[in-house]
């Protein structure tokens, strides 16, 4: 059987769609506000971040280029979109604002249980707060450099590898800039990235921290 050289019309709609919510200007700075289309409710305590929209949007880019490869300019500034927003304040909304135990534990919803051991429950941060700052870590504010964080840093280079499969070339690979902020811009390559979690995990053999003092349970 060849392989698929058309998109159906249910994938064409998609990637209307995905288009559509690119290419419609908003502002990740701290200053802004992404556009109410990028999704931050599903899935909390963990997956509740404008940034988990960017990321999963990218992966039905990266499977439509197998089929349209044609259309790669099309699939590129999509992806190039969804990074640039990636290197803005809100894609790290959470550990630029979640310093130290969460002030909230004693007031979590019944259904955050299933999460947390029943000893610690009402003493013990849910999984999702970052908990930046937290003891024996000072506090970084670079979400790539920092100590925890994993989560990020893997999804984000989850984005940067679709846009490195569709597309080629060392458009990412060339230091730019994260975050922007003052006091809060940080240097980084998709390679250089990649190497820092790399390091990361080769040097803590049950895992690296997703939260502060959490590894990822997955």
């Amino acid at each position: 059987m060849s392989p698929a050289t058309a998109l159906s019309d249910r994938s064409l709609g998609w990637l209307r769609y995905l288009h559509r919510k690119a290419m419609t200007p908003d502002d990740w700075s701290r200053a802004g506000r992404p556009h109410p289309h990028w999704d931050n409710r599903s899935d909390p305590p963990m997956g509740s971040w404008h940034r988990f929209d960017l990321t999963d949007s990218s992966y039905a880019l990266g499977l439509m280029a197998q089929s349209t490869p044609a259309w790669r300019e099309v699939y590129t500034a999509i992806l190039d979109a969804l990074i640039e927003r990636h290197t803005h304040w809100w894609s790290a909304a959470d550990w630029l604002t979640q310093f130290g135990p969460d002030p909230d534990r004693a007031a979590y919803p019944e259904v955050y249980r299933r999460v947390i051991p029943e000893a610690v429950w009402g003493d013990y941060d849910v999984p999702g707060w970052t908990a930046n700052g937290i003891e024996p870590w000072e506090r970084n504010l670079d979400p790539i450099g920092a100590e925890a964080m994993l989560f990020y840093k893997g999804f984000f280079l989850c984005l940067l590898g679709v846009r490195a499969l569709v597309a080629g070339g060392e458009r990412w690979n060339v230091p730019f800039e994260m975050i922007r902020e003052p006091g809060m811009t940080f240097t980084w390559t998709h390679s250089a990235i990649a190497a820092h979690l790399a390091g990361q995990m080769g040097r803590r053999p049950v895992g690296c921290h997703c939260e502060n003092t959490k590894i990822w349970p997955y």
